[in-house]
């Protein structure tokens, strides 16, 4: 393989693990067990197995490799869900599908589509800043129909 090439290919990995970091970081701020380096480590060897199966395996089948990316981020991401004996509720679901999804920004990045693996990056962090507010101002407001006051009732009086 050509010394060109190679570098090229770093480089895939590198904005990989960029990109994948940045969703890591936001994981980190809110206290996540998967943060920074998991986040970094999974976009980062989704990219390193993709330019692996496009370049160094002569003509085999490119999207064998990719499925197993897929099923094997899946399983680690399983392991961050935790069922919650006390609520009966699972958590880290969004922890879960965000290591899913850094895992398709790192095999975006190992293709060289750049561009896609940027609004991808933006867009998982829209959903896990801006919709995380949303949602949590939804889930407030359906406390207070409960007969709970609602958050901003709460900060108002004191309470």
């Amino acid at each position: 393989m050509a010394v060109e090439l190679q570098i090229e290919l770093c480089l895939r990995v590198a904005i990989a693990a960029l990109l994948s970091s940045l969703v890591g970081f936001e994981r980190e701020l809110q206290g996540h067990s998967a943060g920074l380096r998991t986040h970094m480590l999974v976009g980062l060897g989704a990219a390193l197995f993709t330019v692996l199966s496009l370049f160094a395996f002569g003509e085999g089948d490119p999207g064998r490799v990719a499925a197993q990316i897929v099923t094997g981020v899946g399983f680690l991401g399983a392991g961050t869900i935790i069922q919650r004996r006390d609520r009966h509720t699972p958590h880290g679901l969004t922890t879960a599908a965000g290591i899913w999804a850094v895992s398709a920004i790192g095999m975006a990045c190992g293709t060289g589509a750049y561009v896609l693996g940027t609004f991808s990056t933006l867009l998982i962090l829209f959903v896990l800043i801006i919709l995380a507010r949303i949602s949590e101002r939804v889930h407030a407001a359906r406390k207070g129909k409960d007969g709970s006051p609602p958050a901003e009732q709460i900060e108002q009086r004191g309470i």
